[in-house]
């Protein structure tokens, strides 16, 4: 498996690039609007077929890169079946592999930061691996006071999906604000404030409600463009308009041509 972490540093965003040695096959998991053409850069470098892009939920600090990067190079748009997108090309569900080339990543069904929140776990032969979205971030968690979250919610997805795994489980987590880049379901059972061993769902509940966390910055245009899989809407501040825009990439015909036959 081709790995590779990618960061966002305006939303402190980690996109994560997988992609199948044996396929040319690929999937960007959670990819940002801004860094569309780095992605690309770095699928090129790889030599990698941009198949896919994968959401683990509609973000309420950026906007996607689906959409784009779609627009860019013909990748599909991949997304939680439930939210029903028009504009997705597919939809994942817990219980159903989605396949990447011989990649296999399995959908765990996670609400509380968002009613229709999904994490992926991957097993590449050596550990698990977790991709956590927004559920579980590195000692800490996503936040439940908006757009649909529920702590309740929340404490469940994380201890009857998350740590139920095993405790050598590598956590890949949709943020990080303090220069952190992993950690493991141990660590995390043993060290988050909010939810280490012997946490009650009662006193989770207490202190999510207690964190009075400001009012997110780009939500009021990310939730309506996530909705519409990255399109940018009409209240896009013009500090962020730059990024709507779909400017070609040349690709590397070398690339191009061992990829043409990878279907």
């Amino acid at each position: 498996m081709i790995f590779k972490q990618l960061f966002e540093p305006d939303s402190c965003t980690y996109t994560y690039l997988l992609g199948c040695e044996e396929t040319g096959q690929s999937v960007l998991i959670d990819p940002v609007i801004e860094t569309v053409e780095r992605d690309l850069e770095q699928l090129q470098k790889l030599g990698l077929k941009p198949s896919y892009t994968l959401e683990t939920h509609i973000h309420a600090d950026h906007l996607t890169g689906a959409k784009k990067m779609r627009a860019l190079s013909g990748s599909k748009i991949v997304v939680p079946a439930m939210d029903d997108l028009p504009c997705a090309d597919l939809g994942v569900k817990e219980g159903e592999e989605f396949k990447v080339g011989n990649l296999i990543l399995h959908p765990l069904y996670t609400p509380g930061h968002t009613s229709t929140h999904h994490a992926y776990l991957i097993d590449n032969g050596t550990h698990k691996i977790l991709f956590s979205g927004d559920a579980l971030l590195i000692e800490a968690c996503g936040r439940t006071d908006f757009q649909s979250g529920d702590a309740y919610e929340l404490y469940k997805s994380i201890q009857n999906k998350f740590f139920t795994l095993p405790d050598e489980t590598l956590v890949y987590p949709g943020h990080d604000y303090e220069g952190r880049q992993i950690t493991t379901i141990a660590q995390e059972k043993q060290r988050n404030p909010r939810l280490k061993t012997g946490t009650t769902e009662d006193e989770f509940v207490k202190i999510m409600k207690g964190l009075d966390l400001p009012y997110p910055r780009k939500i009021d245009f990310a939730v309506p463009g996530n909705t519409a899989c990255g399109e940018c809407p009409d209240n896009v501040p013009e500090e962020y308009r730059g990024a709507c825009d779909i400017k070609e990439i040349k690709p590397d015909s070398k690339i191009m041509n061992k990829q043409g036959d990878q279907g």
